[in-house]
């Protein structure tokens, strides 16, 4: 018998309905993954599950008895609630009655009111109410008398959870639960949701865990719930066929009422009573024609690529940075980043992926080492907190910055034609930002970043929020990107389709770099370490970090991974490399004067000898510039390996 269903549910804030006639039902053991395109009301339907939201009609009936408990997209607030506070509050109607009975004790009151106090507690089995809490605070490794404040997004994201398993609900709603979680959390949270005896309704993006744990596949799509009984990677097939049906009988319709308007436009005198029923047939084929709801299309993701980077993009030497009074995050870290490099950071929240980002952007001074920026560097940030956008303007005013067109692959484009290719239609880009969803605000935050020139790309965290689709478009444009990526993410497919190395920050001081993507990682290193379970959460106490609001767990620093018994760096040899990056920024410099010559509009019109001639020396610098930086990482390397 199902725990819950939905019967004929409809609901609409505008003129187009976001639930249309829904009927679902969930059955207890069920893992539903409920999925769609930003903005189709996936939220919407969970508020109405829950009670939050009053649909317009239709029925929403759980079987009797069903208790019931929801993760929010949203976190909590940042304030001075301690966790045992925020998780006790998941049982509202016994804290409230825990601390009424608490003050009548404190008071030594043994009034008829106390007495009806305590039958209350005693018919609601609360008498253990605070073992509870305290096995639900210790099942996530949380630490009770934290304040939320202190807590980065992960952390409470696990506040959250903890709060709603208070209750030991028969059924789970989770809207967007990966999200903020780093990728040991999320491998924990798939255990724990795979062994959770009641059944689940959740909404996520991250394909590898709908992959892992959906056992059924629902899709809201234009107001209309289609259940699929398989799981993801066959949902995907089957969609894909849906997809094409849908669009050959789009097709044969719009003929067949393009035929029929030709018809009625031929005149039909001397046939008129005869032909009223074709008349009226055509009458229909509009109206159902103009009810139809057009699949939104996939958004066009495209930057303009700036003038190459010169060949070293970065380089970071005997690289060490801490909070004052901590122990550093990450200490003697020796890493070159060429020009074309897509380079993957991955490791819990807390270990210093985007301090290190903003060491590489020259935002942060190390504490000790250096770090080398490459020349020509046109760098372009996402930054996870969204901290680009001003929430109190439109979405156009955000972009366009003063600008009427933006130029994209050398064209100049109209900036609400520009926004219409992630999605945004003229009346919505004068929206408020603060009116978008989560989705739109990652795809407005794409639209900003990519519509000025960069060969340097900085992500952190760009995968929040986004449909498949929208990521799928994402993966494919920086896989095809000519310029330098850098990117941070817990999505662990998107990490393994686009990073080409992998920089694992271990928490402990070491930054390990690897060939390809997370799988690589995992094949050469073994993975995380540890499984994230309570006592291994509880010894890493979070705390605040005033970078970047992470949790940092702060321990003794360590190098990063060297060669062992590698050759040792000559005196000669050290002379050398000490003179190659003067070297390769003169060559550099002079590659780039010659390159603007080729690139002016008169270049061609002078003399054949002399056109020859510089383009020969062009190319004489360009070889002879890839074999010192060859030679600078080769020396580079021997450095690394103990030979300084």
């Amino acid at each position: 018998m199902p725990l819950m269903r939905f019967s004929e549910v409809s609901l609409a804030f505008g003129l187009k309905p976001l639930l249309d006639h829904v009927s679902f039902a969930l059955n207890p053991g069920e893992r539903v993954c409920l999925v769609g395109r930003n903005g189709e009301g996936k939220s919407t339907l969970m508020g109405v599950a829950t009670g939050s939201i009053v649909a317009d009609s239709g029925d929403v009936w759980f079987d009797d008895g069903v208790k019931v408990a929801m993760l929010p997209q949203d976190l909590p607030q940042t304030d001075q609630s301690s966790v045992w506070e925020v998780v006790a509050s998941g049982l509202p109607e016994l804290l409230a009655l825990t601390r009424r009975f608490e003050a009548l004790t404190q008071n030594g009151d043994h009034s008829p009111v106390f007495d009806q106090v305590m039958r209350e507690i005693d018919a609601m089995d609360g008498w253990n109410f605070n073992a509870r809490v305290d096995t639900a605070i210790k099942r996530f490794g949380l630490v009770p008398e934290k304040k939320m404040s202190e807590l980065s997004g992960g952390w409470r994201r696990r506040v959250l959870l903890a709060k709603a398993t208070l209750c030991d609900p028969d059924v789970l709603f989770l809207d967007e639960p990966t999200n903020h979680l780093d990728i040991p959390a999320i491998a924990w949270l798939e255990q724990f949701l795979k062994d959770f005896r009641g059944a689940l309704l959740f909404i996520s993006h991250d394909r590898a865990f709908i992959r892992a744990l959906a056992t059924r596949m629902i899709e809201l799509d234009r107001g209309n719930l289609t259940s699929w009984e398989v799981g993801y990677d066959k949902y995907l097939e089957l969609k894909a066929k849906a997809l094409e049906e849908e669009a050959r009988a789009n097709a044969l319709f719009d003929k067949k009422l393009a035929d029929e308007e030709v018809w009625i436009r031929q005149g039909i005198k001397a046939r008129r009573t005869r032909n009223e029923g074709r008349v009226r047939a055509l009458k229909r084929l509009r109206e159902e024609r103009l009810a139809r709801r057009e699949r939104t299309g996939n958004a066009s993701i495209s930057v303009e690529d700036a003038r190459r980077s010169g060949r070293l993009v970065a380089q970071t030497h005997a690289l060490e940075f801490g909070f004052a009074g901590a122990p550093p995050l990450f200490a003697n870290v020796n890493l070159t980043i060429m020009r074309g490099d897509k380079v993957g950071l991955i490791g819990e929240n807390g270990t210093g992926k985007t301090t290190f980002l903003r060491l590489l952007m020259g935002q942060l001074q190390p504490t000790s080492g250096s770090v080398r920026q490459g020349t020509n560097l046109e760098v372009a940030y996402f930054d996870q907190l969204r901290q680009q956008l001003d929430p109190a303007r439109s979405i156009i005013d955000n972009v366009a910055e003063g600008r009427e067109f933006v130029t994209i692959n050398g064209q100049p484009k109209h900036i609400i034609s520009y926004l219409n290719d992630f999605l945004f239609t003229a009346e919505r880009a004068r929206t408020p930002v603060s009116a978008l969803s989560g989705g739109e605000t990652n795809r407005l935050l794409l639209a900003k970043l990519f519509s000025k020139p960069a060969n340097l790309l900085v992500m952190d965290e760009p995968t929040n929020d986004l449909d498949v689709e929208t990521l799928e478009l994402l993966e494919g444009m920086l896989v095809d990107y000519s310029g330098t990526l850098l990117i941070t993410s817990h999505d662990r497919e998107f990490i393994n389709n686009v990073a080409t190395s992998t920089l694992y920050f271990d928490g402990k001081g070491a930054v390990q770099e690897f060939v390809g993507g997370y799988d690589d990682w995992v094949h050469q290193s073994g993975g995380f370490s540890k499984k994230l379970d309570a006592t291994d959460v509880s010894e890493k106490k979070p705390t605040q970090s005033a970078t970047n609001s992470k949790v940092a767990e702060v321990m003794p620093a360590v190098s990063s991974v060297g060669k062992k018994n590698a050759p040792k760096l000559s005196y000669k040899h050290k002379l050398e490399l000490e003179g190659l990056p003067a070297r390769i920024e003169a060559l550099e410099s002079e590659i780039e004067g010659l390159r603007q010559q080729v690139a002016s509009g008169d270049f061609y019109a002078r003399s054949h000898e002399e056109v020859t001639k510089t383009l020969e020396q062009l190319a004489s610098l360009e070889a002879s510039l890839e074999q010192i930086v060859e030679r600078w990482v080769e020396l580079e390397s021997l450095q690394e390996g103990g030979g300084a």
